[in-house]
């Protein structure tokens, strides 16, 4: 039996008993999704993780490729310390 088909019985059987309808499937949805992301975000912060950015954060993480750790100096940041070392330095534009 699908949601519809279960609803429109419970319709029925509300309108004989005289009882009020139940609502139609997919009404609170937004409301529940809303009300779940709420409550994760309260058992973040009392947990003491951050309670914003965490799905991205993990997103980034499983995207990026991971680096051996021998290669961790490696690629941009020698070429960050070839340039500023090349760059004069204060002292020997003084003398």
């Amino acid at each position: 039996m699908s949601i519809v088909q279960q609803y429109f019985l419970d319709t029925c059987r509300a309108r004989r008993h005289g009882e009020p309808v139940p609502p139609a499937p997919g009404t609170h949805d937004v409301r529940v999704a809303r009300a779940v992301r709420d409550h994760r975000k309260f058992r973040a912060v009392l947990a003491g993780r951050p309670a914003r950015g965490r799905l991205r954060a993990a997103v980034l993480r499983r995207s990026r490729p991971s680096r051996p750790s021998w290669a961790a100096g490696s690629g941009r940041d020698e070429a960050r310390c070839r340039a500023r070392e090349a760059r004069p330095r204060a002292c020997d534009r003084i003398s």
